[in-house]
């Protein structure tokens, strides 16, 4: 299979693809009948969709797929924009505005005389950035909605950039046993409230740990859930072969095939 060799556009052509885009969705905006009902409260729950595909076009490292979802995302943000724009609210050009005075302000060690030696020192200053300007609390930045995985993530990284934090990795590790043992204790006594407390601890504490050996814990769960729907249905497919349903084979029997599964899904 012949590829087009890839060519870099100039920054010509990027702005005169994005001002398409902008014609587009004025006429969609205009002749359409689905584009033309929309709200920001309908649109919600097909971003947050728009999203997650393009998640998982990373996690497949699909570049095309990569670049069609965010086609689909910037789609949103200038539908966004658009429906702004009619109430006088706001337009693109204010959405841009605001990023770049974000970005420039955000970063005084590129665009100002701040000096910084890690990334660690610039995600602090950040932080300290954003309660000068106004927020009362670091952690006012996570959104409620978040998942509950990516949010104990985000809330962990955001209190260790305040330096509230572990100093070495094996004390979150220790805490990790700390709370196993504490779950134990909780399912010995057979204390629903308390397994559940318990166990939240437990996986608060494992996506805590994963920050310190540099682990996406949402990826890497993402990536384990796949591997296991590969394996579980290379297992169907077996069965299958032989002429039998899963419900009606031992453990054993589908033990066999699942270890197999493990050459072809790692």
């Amino acid at each position: 299979m012949n590829l087009k060799p890839y060519t870099v556009n100039t920054r010509k052509e990027h702005l005169q693809t994005f001002e398409r885009l902008l014609d587009i969705m004025d006429e969609l905006r205009e002749k359409c009948p689905w584009d033309k009902k929309q709200t920001f409260q309908s649109l919600r729950h097909l971003t947050i969709e728009e999203t997650y595909e393009l998640g998982d076009a990373i996690l497949d490292n699909n570049l095309a797929e990569i670049k069609k979802e965010l086609g689909d995302l910037l789609l949103h943000i200038v539908f966004y924009a658009k429906i702004g724009s009619e109430t006088n609210s706001f337009d693109i050009a204010d959405v841009i505005n605001n990023i770049n005075q974000k970005l420039i302000h955000r970063h005084p060690h590129v665009f100002g005389d701040t000096t910084v030696n890690s990334v660690e020192e610039v995600e602090k200053n950040w932080e300290k950035l954003k309660l000068k300007e106004g927020r009362k609390s670091v952690l006012e930045g996570v959104p409620k909605s978040l998942p509950a995985m990516s949010k104990a993530s985000r809330i962990q990284d955001k209190a260790a950039c305040a330096g509230f934090d572990w100093e070495e990795s094996h004390q979150v590790l220790d805490k990790v046993t700390e709370e196993l043992e504490e779950l134990q204790s909780a399912l010995a006594k057979k204390n629903t409230s308390d397994i559940e407390s318990e166990f939240g601890d437990v996986l608060f504490s494992l996506i805590n740990y994963a920050r310190f050996i540099k682990v996406d814990p949402e990826s890497a769960l993402e990536k384990t859930n796949k591997k296991f729907i590969n394996r579980f249905q290379y297992l169907e497919e077996a069965a299958n072969k032989e002429g039998k349903q899963l419900a009606d084979m031992t453990l054993d029997e589908m033990d066999v095939h699942w270890e197999k599964s493990k050459d072809f899904f790692k």
